[in-house]
Parts: C-alpha cells; structure tokens; sequence
C-alpha cells in the first residue's frame, strides 16, 4: 500500500469506485516536504513523470497581494477610529463638553456609550454584510460580488465624512453602511483565495488577508500621526478620505482578474476554469494534477447538482459541528484580546505615561505587521493544530503578566514615579510579546482553517456563518470594552487570559488538522470523525483517497433527504446509494470490527461507502 504524503496531493487518477478503509499505520511524512514530486502519467497503467511545479507563480502573488486589500480595508479603519478618539478637533467636533483637567485636557470627552458606539457599529454592519454575502457569492460569483461591496463601503466613507459639527450619529450610521462592505469582504476573499489557489501555498495565501489587515492598521496609525496635530478637519477627515483609495484598487483590481475555478466550472465554463488553474499553478492544462483536479471538480459538480436549502449548511453530514467549530474559532479570535491593544491602543497606552500614545500605536502595528510576515511562512511550514494551540498558552502567559503588573503595581504608583515607568515599560513589552504570538498564529491561521474545512456545496454559506461569530464579538468587545476597563481597568486582562485557556482547550480536542490536504480531503476527515488529536498523522491508503470526490466519500457525495443526523444518498446517477447514520451503533446499522464506518449499503454493492460514524473517534 503507498504512503501518502502528508504535504502533498495526490495525483492518482481517482475515477474508480471503492469500499476504503482508512489508515493510520505509517506515519506521516515531514510537514516540510518539497512540493516537487513524481506525477503518475494518467495515459499509462504504470511508471511515472517528474513534473517541476512551481512552489509560487508570480500570478499566485499578484492575487493574494490585490485580493488581500480586502483584509486592508478593515485593518486600516480599525487602526484610524482608535486614533480618532484622541485627536482634538474630532473631540471637538463629535464629544461633550467638559471642564479641562489631567484626563481631558482638551476640555471635550466621549461617554463610554458614545465612544463604543462610534467604534463598534462597524461590527454591526460587518456582521449583517457577511451573512448576506454567501448567498450572493454562490448565485453571482466569488469575484463578481466584491466590485459592489467596495462601493457600499465607499458609501459609508462619504457619509463620515459629510457629516458637521456634532452630528455624532452620522459618524455611527457611515461606519454602519461601511461594515456592509468590510463584512462582506471578509466572507468573499477568503472564499476566493481558498478556491482558486494552488494547494501547496493554499494556507500562506489566505493567511495574506490577515497580514493586510495588520498592514492597514499600520498604515493608518502612520497616517493618523502626521495628522493629528492639524487644527481643522483634515485632521480626521484625511485619513477617512484615504481609505478610498483602498477600496478603489480592491474594486478595480478585482476585475482584472478570473473567476475562481470551481466557480466558472459549477456554471458552465469549465474551458475557462481550467485554463485559470493552468495559469495558477505554473503549469500546461493537460498537465495530470491539472488534469486530477478537474477531474475531482467535475465530479463533485455532479453529484452537487440541485436545490440545497441554506439550512443545510447547519443540518449536512458533520456540518454542525464545522460550523460550530468554525464560529467557536472566530469568537475566540476576538476573546484572545488582539483588539483591546488595536482597538483602544491609543488610550491604554496614554494612560501608561507615553508622551506620544500615536507613537505607541506606530511600534505596536510594527511588531503586529513583522510578525504576520512570519505567520504567513508559518502557514506554509507548519501545521494548524500544533501554532494555534501552542499560541494560546504563550497568549494567556503574557495577559496574566500584563494583567498582574497593571493591576497591582501601574495602577496604585504615582504619576511619573520609577515604579509606574518600570510598571508601564513591562507592560507594553509583554504587549508586544502577545501581538507577535498572535500575529504569527491566531491572526492568519484562523482564516486558513474555516476556508478549508468545508465541502464546496456549503463553502460559502457555512464561512458566512463562521464569520458573523467574528463580527460579533468584534462589537461586544468594541461597545463594552470601555465600560468594562472604567470599572476593572487592567483586571480585564484576565478575562483574555481564561479566554485563551479556552481557545487551547477548541484547538487541541476539537480542530483537525488541515495543512498539506485538498479541500475533499479535509471534508473526508470531518466525515470519517478522524480523532482531532491524532489528525497530524492521519493518512488515507490508496483505495481512500480514490474514493474521495464527487461519486464516493465526501459531503458533495451525498444527497440529503430530510434533516438532522440521518443522511440518505439515493437514486443518484442511476445508482443506488448508501444509507448513513453519524453517532454511536444503532440497531439496523453495520459496524466495522475497526471502529469505522456505520453504513447500510442499499445500492447491492455498487456504491462506494460515503462517510463514517462515531463508534468512539472524535
């Protein structure tokens, strides 16, 4: 039996129908292997081909690095509104008056409620934009729907900067209709990277969403300090009127571009699609893995065909628990507390003693966007499970000492004292410390592993979901986070650091590790309940992984009757099916002496089993 490697695809032609065990004997081959490889010659019944495959096409980067300024765009507005907040004439124009004193020495101050409002009602926006995204990017295209978005969130620029003296509101609605298009966005770049890259930089080009956004956080903390000084509305109204910009060579750009792949072949233009994948990858289209991956397109297009009801992205085999999963690991992307320093970066760190909290916010952004440079080749070097879970100890080591020095040693020591430096000195270090944990890890591969973890049938719908778990926590955190620091101040790091306890706890008993597989891999796994523990090892045998695809184990395999956890795939191109039921043995159903799937073949033999029960496999 051939062993598969763990960093590479396989090539074999794929079209026979088998019943497959999977197999965890051998172990897995390195994670860094050369992507070079012998490709089988699928004209000939043996022997084989050595194809250079390029690790990169200059095409590849041109992608990740135009469709990226998706991630820009909400980096650069979360790093302006913080900044914002601090700036004179915005205070002037848009908070309350009061009495100049050490704490307002402008005379002008925003109440917790305003300030969250202004800062948090992007989220709001984003969080409806990315739901109402899916759908649209299934029925118009991926790359179709992500011209217009960048036009709604050029509306929302318009309306900030309209807006006159002390009319707050309008700040908040502006940000509002520009969270339609940044939580759109969020939905459909990642949609799009994951379906249209090469396999072998698959992760390292998704995980460039998140290294924009902490390049536009930068920008704009850039920005806002050599404007922040002007006395009139340019001082604000500058770094709004920037961001078009942005939006602009998203929105242009785009159309420059291809449709994704397995867009153009779902609706008909399987020509085109073909000739983009041949143009990705660096290589001829008759080229075999060209030629394989197709082949596994075409197949799940197949069995795809039809009405599927949004609900079940929720109700399919093991979505639930993707979708779960996926929303779990948003939420707790947010609950690591990367935002609370990003957010609100400005006025933490005023409160440290920083002469110029602007600087700050500039060598903070500096270590976030160095450090996401080496997340993105960590996405392309290591797995998903091991830098996640590994992160958030470092993560929760490094609240509990900002927490600690802050509480018990910055808080209670006077203004301008050695304790109160030292004390504030620490603390940004380990702020420091925290952002490149974060930066290299739970920034980018989050997004890598709810763009790979489900089927193409409820791709879109189930990371719209996923991504909504963001954008809400994204507002809880931006609207209470100034209520909560007014009452705990520094204690609130704790609450980060028990969230990362928790997000150690999701990765390590519940994530599969995904690195080095195709997207129908990963789906078999989730359906053969791979134990997550032991996913960084799995491997499929030879018969497995020719099963996977379109007509035999794999979600897009299967046609769903009914809802819950009872899948029925019949009468499906002729053929019978298999009867599937997740969960432990039940009465009237198969069990393997191996432990693997639970099945009722009711096609007489001629149908490849789909998918796997529990009988004790996480």
């Amino acid at each position: 039996m051939n062993r598969f490697n763990f960093r590479k695809k396989s090539l074999e032609d794929r079209s026979s129908t088998t019943t497959a065990v999977p197999s965890m004997e051998n172990p897995r081959e390195p994670v860094n292997g050369d992507i070079n490889r012998n490709v089988p010659d699928p004209e000939k019944g043996h022997g084989s081909v050595t194809n250079e495959i390029p690790h990169v096409t200059f095409r590849t980067i041109i992608m990740a690095t135009l469709v990226a300024m998706g991630g820009f765009i909400f980096g650069y507005d979360t790093g302006q509104i913080s900044g914002f907040l601090e700036m004179r004439v915005f205070l002037e124009m848009f908070g309350e008056q009061t009495e100049v004193t050490d704490k307002h020495p402008f005379g002008y101050y925003f109440t917790n409620v305003r300030s969250g409002l202004i800062v948090a009602l992007l989220s709001i926006g984003t969080l409806m934009g990315c739901l109402i995204a899916g759908p649209l990017a299934n029925k118009y295209g991926r790359r179709t729907c992500i011209t217009p978005w960048c036009l709604v969130f050029c509306i929302g620029v318009v309306i900030q900067m309209a807006v006159g003296d002390g009319m707050w509101v309008g700040i908040v609605m502006g940000r509002w209709v520009a969270g339609l298009g940044v939580g759109a966005l969020s939905v459909l770049v990642p949609l799009y990277m994951a379906e249209t890259s090469p396999v072998p930089v698959r992760g390292a080009v998704i995980s460039c969403y998140q290294l924009f956004i902490t390049i536009g956080i930068f920008t704009a903390d850039c920005i806002n300090f050599g404007t922040e000084s002007r006395t009139d509305t340019g001082s604000y109204r500058i770094p709004m009127g920037i961001g078009y910009i942005w939006a602009l060579i998203l929105g242009i750009g785009i159309l420059f571009l291809p449709e994704s792949p397995r867009h153009d072949w779902n609706h008909g233009q399987s020509t085109k699609a073909r000739t983009t994948m041949a143009k990705f990858y660096g290589l001829p289209e008759t080229h075999p893995m060209i030629q394989n991956e197709t082949e596994e397109i075409q197949r799940v297009m197949e069995a795809t065909q039809g009405d599927h009801p949004w609900y079940e992205a929720v109700t399919g085999p093991r979505m639930f628990y993707r979708v779960a999963l996926a929303m779990s690991l948003q939420m707790l992307q947010q609950l690591t507390g990367a935002n609370y320093f990003f957010y609100y970066g400005t006025s933490v760190f005023a409160g440290v003693g920083i002469k110029n909290s602007y600087v700050t916010a500039m060598i903070l952004g500096g270590v976030n966007v160095g450090a996401t440079f080496l997340g993105v080749y960590m996405a392309r070097h290591f797995r998903r499970r091991e830098s996640l879970f590994i992160a958030a100890l470092w993560q929760f080591i490094c609240f509990m000492i900002f927490a600690s020095v802050g509480q018990f040693l910055f808080k209670g020591a006077p203004d301008g004292s050695s304790t109160a430096k030292t004390a504030g000195t620490v603390m940004i270090v380990f702020a420091c410390f925290f952002i490149v944990g974060f930066a290299t890890t739970w920034g980018p591969l989050v997004w890598a592993c709810i763009s790979e973890m489900f089927p193409y049938r409820y791709r879109a719908v189930a990371m719209a979901f996923a991504t909504s778990a963001n954008w809400f926590w994204n507002f809880m955190l931006a609207f209470f986070t100034p209520f909560i620091t007014g009452d705990i101040q520094f204690a609130y790091g704790y609450v980060f650091a028990g969230c990362n306890l928790a997000a150690f706890v999701v990765v390590y008993f519940f994530l599969i590790e995904s690195s080095g597989k195709t997207l129908e891999e990963v789906d078999a796994m989730y359906l053969l309940h791979v134990n997550p523990i032991k996913s960084g090892k799995f491997q499929f045998d030879e018969e497995t992984r020719k099963s996977i695809g379109g007509g035999g184990l794999g979600t897009d395999a299967m046609h769903l009757q009914g809802r819950g956890r009872k899948i029925t795939k019949m009468n499906e191109a002729g053929e019978g099916g298999v009867l599937h039921k997740e969960g432990l043995d039940t009465e009237g159903v198969a069990t393997r002496p191996d432990g693997y799937p639970n099945v009722t073949d009711v096609s007489n033999g001629s149908h490849p089993v789909t998918s796997a029960g529990a009988n004790g496999h996480a």
